[in-house]
């Protein structure tokens, strides 16, 4: 059976609830979706530690994505 990839969740930016673990496990991600905030499992190539903040970069189908630690480039610009 071909597994269904949503695409709409590539680019979002999310906080991990659970730690990931690299490839030794997954963690789970909170992401703001579709009017409010849904938990996917969460794979990532290091491990990760919970409450990092993330982006998505695959969908690996149902329920499931590949992120990658991200850090906001507009968080080093003071506000005026």
């Amino acid at each position: 059976m071909p597994v269904d990839r949503d695409g709409t969740l590539v680019g979002s930016i999310g906080v991990l609830t659970i730690a990931t673990r690299g490839q030794a496990g997954p963690g789970e991600v909170l992401i703001p979706i579709r009017g409010g905030s849904e938990t996917f499992i969460a794979w990532s190539p290091e491990p990760l530690p919970r409450g990092s903040t993330v982006l998505v970069i695959e969908s690996r189908g149902t329920r499931s994505v590949d992120v990658s630690e991200w850090t906001d480039p507009l968080s080093y610009f003071p506000e005026s």
